[in-house]
């Protein structure tokens, strides 16, 4: 798995942090506020969205009478406080970015959340400083499943897509990591498990937790 690469990048939401239970419940809650339930099927038509382009989609698709910057401020102050207490690291992870560290192996991270977000959760969690790199797919042209981001994240850490190791919870996030030109781990979580085997069929290598990766002797 980790032959000739040089950089590991990362999905943050359902790859790194167990988190993705709380978007589906923000969204409960922000089209409440507007008398409307909560559509069948949502999470998926939003799945590797932007924040911008999401928010996009809810003005357009819902009518919401706000600007998607508004929109946006309100996703942000729903999810500050999960973010800050609620949301922990998935098991494994800290060990494997430990490692990762030591072996001199550079990480980045290519999320389709907002960057006030990542930053808070990240520096909460301890971990802000295992990557050299990390941007959101509001500064790409597309979010997954085009590759943008990840092309983005591997440019900064000046490292080629063939040498790069992509980390997704997401059947979006896999094809945008493939669609780079990198190889892509799937990584399980709970919130897609009906599509557990489409993400086996298009990842090169699967993962039900980060404890079971195989890590050479440092």
């Amino acid at each position: 798995m980790f032959q000739n690469v040089k950089s590991i990048l990362f999905d943050l939401d359902g790859t790194l942090i167990d988190s993705m239970w709380m978007w589906k419940q923000i969204d409960i809650e922000f089209l409440g506020k507007y008398g409307i339930e909560l559509p069948e099927g949502l999470q998926q038509e939003i799945e590797g969205m932007s924040f911008s382009e999401t928010a996009t989609y809810f003005k357009t698709r819902f009518n919401i009478p706000k600007t998607e910057e508004e929109m946006k401020d309100d996703w942000n102050e729903m999810a500050w406080d999960k973010y800050k207490h609620e949301v922990p690291l998935k098991p494994g992870v800290l060990p494997f970015l430990k490692w990762c560290k030591a072996k001199g192996i550079t990480m980045g991270i290519g999320t389709s959340n907002s960057r006030a977000l990542v930053d808070v959760v990240l520096e909460v969690l301890g971990v802000e400083s295992y990557f050299s790199s990390i941007h959101t797919s509001c500064e790409v042209k597309k979010g997954k499943p085009s590759p943008d981001i990840y092309l983005l994240v591997a440019k900064d850490l000046n490292t080629p897509p063939e040498n790069c190791l992509v980390f997704e919870d997401v059947v979006s996030g896999i094809l945008a990591g493939k669609a780079a030109g990198m190889k892509t781990c799937a990584v399980f979580d709970k919130s897609c498990y009906d599509k557990e085997e489409k993400k086996k069929e298009l990842a090169d290598y699967y993962i039900e937790s980060f404890e079971q990766l195989p890590l050479p002797e440092l």
